[in-house]
């Protein structure tokens, strides 16, 4: 069997979604004439993903079945001194997995967006976004070295730029996307300097030489400091992964994307930007290993999110931003296995978490279309009857995220707390109960919406539809109808195909993935400092005794504590919620405002922000630079030459006087020492 992979295969993957986007931006838009339609436009671009899917599932065949793996480099950019700076490809268990799960996913979202965006004027130009955002995406995690690397990664933030803000005329959206994209430069700052520094010390972009010289770059200092460079390298490049993955304090774009429509809500979240950073620090583990202060602070981090974005997650009331705030803690989860060495476990969690969000995501969005773009959960209940579909396949989900045993989200969940609980790192402890306590708030809000979207009163009668939210001119054509109804095939199907790994997936994969041989060569982690892992592997015995096992620890009486309280708060008593809301007002009015990040960083840090660029404009620039430099120069010798323009009188005789006098004044100096030595 071969051991290689092609490298014209490999490069039609991200390539075959470039080439549809490119053909649905060019020719189904005025930039091109408008000479494709809406059928043209979304065919084009639903077979080039196809064809990737497909592709990537022969890849990850042959990487399964063959040990299959790919690291070449398909094209030199250019050479500057002994820094290569190329594209190229490295394909192991990881990057497979990886573009599968991209690619599947983004195929559903296409396959749905035919339904959802079905009487949007920008139709094909959405369809060529979300296109190049899985072209995009491609491209970051199959790339070799740290340059294409930044490529995908700066490419997926300006995508995802243009898709929150995609309704250009709505206000709202035009200040999420800068948001977005503000705050994802501040992350993308220090993760360049990260870079930065491997080019410096390690002289190459290559990520194979890059942990070859991983045990040298160990061993420097940071000049001028006390810390380990390695410490510093890696620190700098998680601040990369915080903003790209929305980890605390850089979340505060990500709920905020939900002004984008819901099929991008659902790419951004469940398969390709906030996974990006996931999936880096995963594959610079040489790196991370060296470091347990760089995986202390990443512990930390990733636990304030877990816990801290969960809490806000129960008192939305807009289903997107529901999902959205599940989206942060369930990153927050993935995150702090990275903190415990347990990067396959993250990994594996990624993957589990991308079907059951993108489910979650898809199926709000189908409500969304039966509640004729109603989205406050106020406003529904008693939707299981008129939309079947979504209803069970949105409890398929919501039992996955939960981490319900035998669902694709307890295997991983679940291997995330056991985890944290066998690290020895000084603040796993601290993590472990986050990631325990928000177990908890999980099951709480996930059923809360379940609960009150698809069961009890029926509250959208003698509503006005379409709802606040519409972004549509007639709500595709039921703007007189108030009564729910499930959504077209082409946004069922997606929810169905999504729902079946949602269930299956992890049963089917936690074995080779975590304990066998399949990340192998991708992910390194140092088995005597660093245990988590090898102690999981000592416990697990197989699939189904783990999950028969979950019925009596702590994590699913959690979890089930959590699915009863929210019954009973919003089924069997609803005052109870609004009672303990009055009782605990100022906790309220925390979570309200968000801990109120978004006005430290309005009114604290833009302003000071704000102050620093008008002090270096007008002292820096206007005062220094204009005014006594370039200003204060010509000023100078205007004042000079003012003084000796008075001495040019044009009279030949004041000329000779002068000459006499220079004369004299010469021979005076001159013979000064002569009289000196006479005397």
């Amino acid at each position: 069997m071969s051991q290689t992979l092609s490298a014209t295969t490999l490069l039609a993957v991200p390539l075959l979604p470039l080439a549809g986007s490119a053909l649905a931006g060019i020719f189904g838009t005025k930039f091109g004439g408008n000479m494709f339609g809406r059928a043209a436009s979304h065919t084009f671009t639903i077979l080039g993903v196809l064809l990737a899917f497909v592709l990537s599932a022969m890849t990850l065949q042959s990487v399964i079945n063959d040990g299959a793996r790919f690291n070449e480099t398909i094209y030199t950019w250019m050479v500057v001194g002994g820094l290569k700076m190329e594209v190229g490809f490295m394909v192991d268990g990881l990057t497979a997995m990886m573009m599968c799960v991209v690619t599947f996913v983004s195929l559903m979202v296409h396959i749905y967006t035919i339904g959802y965006m079905e009487e949007d004027d920008g139709y094909n130009r959405f369809f060529a976004y979300i296109s190049l955002f899985t072209f995009s995406m491609l491209m970051l995690v199959m790339s070799n070295n740290l340059l294409q690397l930044f490529f995908g990664w700066e490419a997926v933030g300006l995508v995802s730029y243009l898709l929150i803000g995609f309704w250009f005329n709505k206000p709202t959206a035009i200040f999420a996307n800068m948001k977005a994209f503000l705050v994802n430069r501040v992350g993308d700052f220090g993760f360049i300097l990260g870079i930065g520094l491997i080019a410096a010390y390690a002289g190459t972009l290559n990520y194979t030489e890059v942990f070859a010289a991983a045990p040298n770059l160990g061993t420097l200092g940071f000049p001028g400091t006390d810390w380990m460079l390695i410490t510093v390298i890696c620190i700098c490049l998680f601040v990369g992964a915080m903003g790209k993955s929305a980890q605390f304090p850089l979340h505060v774009w990500l709920p905020d994307s939900m002004e984008g429509p819901t099929p991008i809500s659902a790419l951004i979240h469940a398969a390709t930007m906030v996974t990006a950073g996931i999936f880096m620090v995963a594959r610079m583990s040489p790196l991370y290993e060296l470091s347990d202060t760089a995986l202390n602070f990443i512990l930390v981090i990733g636990s304030i999110t877990a816990l801290f974005m969960g809490f806000l997650g129960i008192i939305q009331n807009d289903i997107k931003r529901v999902v959205a705030y599940s989206t942060l803690s369930q990153l927050g989860y993935m995150t702090v296995a990275l903190g415990a060495s347990a990067y396959s476990v993250a990994v594996f969690h990624l993957m589990t978490h991308a079907f059951f969000k993108a489910l979650l995501f898809l199926g709000a969005g189908s409500v969304i279309i039966g509640m004729h773009h109603d989205q406050d959960i106020r406003n529904m209940g008693g939707l299981r009857k008129y939309m079947p579909i979504t209803w069970i396949t949105s409890l398929l989900g919501s039992l996955a995220l939960i981490g319900t045993p035998f669902f694709s989200g307890f295997y991983s969940k679940d291997s995330i707390i056991e985890a944290v609980h066998a690290s020895h790192l000084p603040f796993a402890h601290y993590a472990y109960y986050a990631v325990i306590i928000g177990v908890f708030v999980t099951a709480f809000y996930s059923f809360r919406m379940y609960f009150m979207v698809f069961h009890g009163k029926e509250h959208f009668h003698h509503k006005p539809f379409p709802g606040e939210h519409d972004h549509h001119d007639d709500d595709h054509g039921h703007g007189h109808d108030h009564t729910p109804h499930e959504s077209p095939w082409v946004v069922t199907l997606p929810l169905v195909l999504l729902a079946i790994p949602s269930v299956f997936i992890g049963y089917l994969t936690i074995q080779p993935m975590l304990f066998g041989d399949f990340f192998s060569g991708a992910i390194v982690v140092n088995a005597e400092h660093h245990p988590a892992m090898a102690e999981l592997a000592e416990e697990f015995h197989s699939a189904a005794a783990m999950a028969m096992h979950a019925f009596v620890t702590l994590p699913f009486a959690l979890a089930l504590g959590g699915v009863v309280t929210a019954f009973v708060f919003y089924m069997v008593a609803p005052n109870i919620p609004a009672a303990i809301g009055r009782a605990l007002s100022p906790v309220v009015t925390v979570l309200e405002n968000k801990y109120y990040m978004d006005w430290i960083n309005e009114n604290i840090l833009a302003r000071a922000a704000r102050g620093l660029g008008l002090g270096l404009w007008k002292v820096g620039d206007q005062a220094i630079i204009d005014g006594a430099v370039v200003n204060g120069s010509w000023k100078v010798v205007g004042a000079v030459a003012a003084v000796v323009r008075q001495l040019q009188t044009g009279f030949l005789y004041h000329y000779a006087l002068v000459m006499v006098l220079g004369v004299f004044a010469l021979m005076t100096w001159f013979m000064w020492p002569y009289f000196v030595w006479l005397k």
